[in-house]
């Protein structure tokens, strides 16, 4: 699907002079472009505009002194990668999974979040101050990302290790938080989640009245309320209550793939209605679950066939599950040195018949958004290392991918600029603005 719209594009052309920044516009056909041209051209807008993914998970035995995100890891994101690939901002997601709604379960969520809460600010306070710093505002990332620094932000996936101590909102305002979902996958004590599309089977109907007062309590303090994981009914009462635009933090448009993690078009009027943006999310199976399933089918298929050839033999997830550790670690270290082996052939056997979901599948849900609601309600995320990443775009790496796609679409500089971060920031300071007002007692 292509975006409605001319491929003539206004390309701002940065002068200086006398100290003083002035603006030139200048007319761009990519239709009249050779393919170096085209690719210059779009690098220099990567370069220019900020790139900001608002979802990447974290492991935080990847925050010590040892091991960190200063080195090149096997993690979707680091800094050697985010260099590589032109991206500015990552958001730090303190994620915890969905547990018991008892006191010892509550208990656990707040240990999980404390850990990673302290994990982000190590990285940016003790391990790579000059490499990295954590922002709480959007003058934060400008400031930042201008002394050549990467960026650091904080987003909280589940609001379960809240507890049933509201108080603990502001704690995690105070500790960097800049978003936060009320639930995950399964139902928490603040809201019903999506997966409860799978048995229609619902805790709240919604929002559980601690959640009402939750989404109270953000507002007052600037917190972005994520409606990516929540229920509909969730997402919409608490759009209903919310004084100040939401997010959706990592979600997809589920007109295009039918799931619940994306968003249907009656989420995404009121998400406009109420000002607030949704980050498109390159998610494989949240982008294209029939395509997906396609090429993992035939990934299995050509790897099976590998296998036999090797004498080794594949295992299921429940013959894995009964092996010793070291067993599963041989298995594993063998199971890498094939398809390394054979990687070009995996590659185009596979892709021949079942070709993977790519950067261009990705941009179409960015596309159909923009057509919707518009373009300022359209951002872009990732939520690598949480299962996320497209041909093209699998690791932080590959992220000029994503905006050369852009361009050849037909996107201008100024709205690549506005999806990569502009439009996100911008409901970032709406948020912390009602908040100010809120406090004052003028909302």
């Amino acid at each position: 699907m292509k975006r409605v719209l001319s491929l003539s594009l206004l390309a701002a052309t940065m002068l200086w002079s006398c100290g003083a920044q002035e603006s030139k516009e200048e007319t761009v056909d990519v239709n009249n472009m050779t393919e170096q041209e085209l690719m210059d051209y779009a690098k220099g807008i990567h370069e220019r505009v900020i790139t900001l993914d608002t979802h990447d998970d974290i492991n935080t035995s990847n925050f010590t002194e040892e091991t960190n995100y200063t080195q090149r890891l096997s993690t979707q994101i680091n800094l050697p990668k985010m260099e590589e690939g032109g991206l500015d901002v990552a958001w730090f997601v303190v994620y915890t999974g969905q547990g018991e709604l008892t006191e010892e379960g509550f208990a656990r969520a707040y240990e999980n979040a404390d850990d990673k809460f302290k994990a982000i600010h190590r990285l940016c306070e003790e391990i790579a101050p000059d490499k990295i710093e954590l922002a709480y505002t959007s003058d934060d990332v400008r400031r930042i990302v201008a002394a050549g620094k990467k960026v650091a932000m904080i987003g909280v996936e589940n609001g379960y290790p809240i507890g049933m101590e509201i108080e603990r909102v502001k704690e995690f305002y105070d500790r960097g938080a800049r978003y936060m979902s009320l639930s995950h996958n399964g139902h928490s004590q603040l809201s019903d989640s999506n997966t409860g599309e799978r048995d229609s089977v619902w805790l709240h109907n919604g929002l559980s009245e601690l959640g009402k007062e939750v989404i109270a309590e953000m507002n007052k303090y600037g917190m972005m309320i994520d409606l990516s994981h929540p229920s509909k009914e969730a997402n919409m009462q608490a759009m209903i209550l919310s004084k100040a635009p939401v997010i959706a933090s990592h979600s997809s448009a589920r007109t295009l793939n039918d799931v619940s993690r994306n968003l249907d078009d009656e989420q995404l009027m009121m998400l406009k209605e109420n000002g607030g943006v949704v980050q498109t999310v390159a998610f494989k199976s949240y982008v294209n679950s029939e395509k997906n399933r396609a090429n993992s089918a035939k990934y299995g298929e050509v790897m099976e066939a590998i296998a036999a050839e090797e004498n080794f033999e594949m295992k299921s997830r429940g013959e894995l599950r009964e092996m010793s550790s070291e067993e599963r670690e041989a298995y594993y270290e063998r199971l890498t040195e094939i398809r390394e082996k054979h990687g070009d052939r995996l590659q185009q056997e596979v892709n021949a018949s079942a070709p993977p979901v790519d950067v261009a599948d990705f941009v179409d849900h960015v596309d159909y958004l923009v057509n919707k609601i518009g373009l300022e309600h359209v951002g872009i995320s990732s939520d690598f290392d949480g299962g996320g990443g497209v041909e093209g775009w699998k690791d932080a790496s590959e992220t000029f991918n994503v905006t050369l796609e852009l361009v050849k679409r037909g996107y201008t500089e100024e709205e690549i600029s506005m999806m990569w971060s502009g439009n996100l920031l911008r409901v970032l300071d709406e948020c912390q603005e009602v908040a100010k007002k809120i406090q004052a007692g003028e909302l």
